[in-house]
């Protein structure tokens, strides 16, 4: 089976990924998971200077997933360059660094920033959180994509991953600015926009009373995006949302996306992506394929 793929200039051993902001800077996991078999590793979201992120509480089990409302909370991209991307770098698979700026740009100074370092395979514009102030703007506008792709693109000779947020009335726009802008993927999807509350106190029960909802409750939202981006664009596509499993991945596969990310799952099975690894090569034989690429957008929609 050849499980490699491509994603623009990207090239990835396979097409198992892991989500930024649910494997820490994968220090945490290398008891839990073998690093080393993973498509790729997105660490937790970077921004330019140290966040704190938001007031408690800032997560919240829901009945089919979780609501976040993090913040960013990091130490910011200096202290990342010294202290998490050599580790990240000796894994020996692709790393793929998640940043997110405040400004137009900081997002671009931060792609050029990073465009000097060793180890970074391709960089990922989280231009799609929900839970802070600024950077999503440019993830529901698609001239303001087009523009901040376009202008990341010059900064630097590595691969730009374009993250779009589902709280848009139409992510395919959204995703043709991403592709016209240059980006070599989309992802798709970030979280979905929520609350939690509790009644008897009249209060919302995250600090900054709204969150992102993740997990399995979105993944018919995540699926229905990446067909419908599918449909309207040639760049290559990542899944992202509420992917747990085998057949979750497959789905993802035959909707349009070439390769997918594993988010939430990462804190009630952390070994979910081996899981998915060791399953996949059956799966690819039961689709009567032997390339990840021959699989990817076979939907039919055609009435029986």
């Amino acid at each position: 089976m050849d499980l490699s793929v491509e994603l623009g200039r990207l090239r990835l051993p396979n097409p198992i990924l892991v989500a930024s902001g649910t494997f820490g800077y994968a220090r945490e996991m290398e008891n839990l998971v073998d690093l080393g078999r993973l498509g790729g590793i997105l660490p937790k979201t970077i921004t330019q200077e140290a966040r704190t992120g938001n007031a408690p509480w800032r997560t919240i089990e829901t009945a089919a997933g979780m609501l976040n409302s993090i913040g960013l909370d990091n130490d910011g991209i200096e202290a990342f360059v010294a202290h998490h991307l050599p580790y990240l770098s000796s894994i020996g698979v692709p790393v793929i660094v998640s940043i997110a700026g405040r400004t137009h740009e900081e997002f671009v100074r931060m792609t050029g920033r990073l465009a000097g370092e060793q180890g970074i395979a391709a960089v990922e514009l989280n231009i799609s959180c929900p839970n802070v102030s600024g950077g999503v703007d440019f993830g529901t506008e698609a001239s303001s994509c087009e523009r901040l792709v376009a202008d990341c693109r010059r900064a630097t000779q590595t691969p730009i991953i374009a993250k779009l947020t589902p709280n848009v009335t139409s992510i395919a726009t959204i995703a043709k600015g991403a592709e016209a802008g240059g980006a070599d993927a989309i992802s798709l999807i970030n979280t979905c926009l929520g609350m939690a509350i509790d009644w008897r106190r009249r209060k919302p029960m995250l600090g900054n009373v709204l969150g992102g909802l993740s997990g399995p409750a979105i993944k018919p939202i995540a699926l229905r995006a990446v067909y419908q981006v599918a449909q309207a664009v040639k760049t290559p596509l990542i899944g992202i949302g509420g992917i747990a499993t085998i057949d979750d991945v497959m789905e993802f596969f035959v909707a349009g996306a070439r390769a997918v990310q594993l988010g939430t799952v990462n804190f009630y099975n952390p070994r979910a992506s081996m899981e998915v690894l060791d399953a996949l090569p059956a799966a690819l034989a039961t689709a009567g394929v032997n390339r990840v690429a021959d699989v990817v957008g076979t939907l039919s929609t055609a009435s029986k």
